[in-house]
């Protein structure tokens, strides 16, 4: 059984053609409107449900979801794009299950809809509540990552949102496969399939229109890719914007650091995924140490398979280190690469970050409490660990069953974008028959 307004097949699980866009678009954010109205009342229970139900779905598509993305991985080899892009591209039987495993960590978690965020009393009797409410309709347009179908459409949803996807062009069929195990679960659990809807084109000219807010069926839009996607989503959105820019992370290793967990920390950092955000790009050694630590750490990631670009400092102390250039420094890789330096101690390395960094993720490798606490209270960046990888600049491994992307601005949203940060919030105020002198 269905819930009313919803339908059988949605547009966005069809392939609308390119001729005729503009009504495409336009009849979507129609219907994510329709949808959001009925999501923002649906009960826990229903929202758990679909939640659950999709999940299921999901896993039972395994078989479909591969085969789309065989094509896809096909057409991206075809065209010669990175190992990093491949990468992010590729799905097999374990990065599927993670997408369901994630669904039902959001089932399990509590529904911000409706919660309480603070409440007070005046002295007039007025009792006063701040409670969070969903953001209404999302926009999300994304790259390569065809997870980020799974993981949006399951935090809105336990948000109350409706969703618009545009998923990258080269992630085009592995996202639709996606997305029907979506629908299968929404029309399972009675809600409108409408609540997550695909781009059912590759048209560039449908991003622009979701930028400009689909005639304010848009609240907010989220970009989730490369420096290109987000500089022109900030430059064309007419509707507010949940940044989510480049990863250029550090690692700095203080002198105070272990060495054998250092080697660890920045290995993984750097080499357990390439292609992801909180990658580190940049490593910073304390020049009190260096000459005990920067041998071992540029040993340990080349033995692992990184290129080093060094500053002279570095390139002194290790072999096959290659020269680091002023944009190295500022340069998101996502691949085996990473720029080395030197730095002056902390204060130093704040200096770097703050002046190379992009305000995501950065990470202190040090036995010294009082170092570590002044780095994570003067490192100005959306997430800031002390002797733990920057790898862990992920939803999932905050709790959070997924995100949409890390947001690195600092109004509304910061850090990974989970199901409570997709809320706004209203004030409820209860009174006993007062008026104002």
């Amino acid at each position: 059984m269905t819930a009313p307004g919803a339908r059988a097949v949605s547009i966005a699980t069809a392939d609308a053609g390119a001729d005729d866009v503009a009504a495409a678009m336009a009849a979507i954010g129609r219907q994510a409107r329709a949808a959001m109205h009925v999501l923002g009342t649906a009960s826990t229970e229903r929202k758990n449900a679909a939640l659950t139900a999709m999940a299921a779905a999901i896993r039972r598509a395994e078989p479909s979801i591969l085969a789309a993305n065989a094509d896809d991985l096909k057409a991206a080899r075809d065209a010669g794009l990175s190992g990093a892009f491949i990468d992010r591209l590729t799905l097999n039987p374990a990065r599927i299950a993670a997408m369901a495993d994630g669904m039902d960590v959001v089932a399990a978690l509590p529904d911000p809809v409706g919660q309480v965020i603070a409440e007070w009393d005046r002295p007039n009797g007025l009792h006063f509540e701040r409670v969070r409410t969903p953001l209404g309709v999302i926009g999300v347009v994304y790259e390569s990552r065809p997870n980020v179908t799974a993981d949006a459409g399951a935090l809105c949803l336990k948000a109350g949102n409706a969703v618009i996807l545009r998923g990258g062009s080269d992630s085009y069929r592995s996202s639709r496969a996606i997305h029907a195990a979506l629908a299968e679960g929404l029309a399972a659990a009675g809600l409108p399939v409408d609540a997550i809807q695909m781009v059912p084109t590759r048209d560039r000219a449908a991003v622009g229109m979701m930028l400009a807010g689909l005639d304010g069926a848009i609240d907010v839009i989220v970009p989730r890719g490369g420096k290109s996607l987000v500089a022109r989503v900030q430059s064309e959105a007419r509707v507010p914007v949940f940044a989510h820019l480049e990863g250029i992370c550090a690692v700095y290793v203080d002198r105070a650091a272990d060495l054998e967990m250092a080697k660890r920390i920045v290995v993984n950092a750097k080499m357990r995924r390439t292609g992801v955000c909180g990658a580190a790009e940049t490593l910073l050694v304390d020049s009190a140490a260096a000459d005990r630590l920067v041998r071992p750490l540029v040993e340990a990631l080349q033995q692992a398979g990184c290129t080093v670009r060094g500053d002279s400092e570095i390139r002194q102390r290790a072999v096959n280190v290659t020269p680091a250039s002023e944009q190295d420094f500022v340069t998101e890789f996502l691949d085996a690469i990473i720029a080395a330096a030197v730095v002056d101690g902390v204060d130093g390395a704040i200096r770097h970050i703050g002046t190379h960094g992009s305000h995501h993720t950065d990470a202190i490798v040090t036995e010294d409490k009082a170092t570590a606490d002044r780095f994570l209270n003067e490192v100005d960046s959306a997430i800031v660990l002390h002797n733990a990888s920057t790898q862990f600049a992920d939803g999932g491994e905050f709790g959070f069953g997924g995100e949409i992307g890390i947001a690195t601005g600092r109004m509304h949203a910061r850090g990974p974008v989970g199901a409570e940060q997709l809320t706004s919030f209203k004030y409820r105020v209860r009174g006993s028959g007062q008026i104002r002198p």
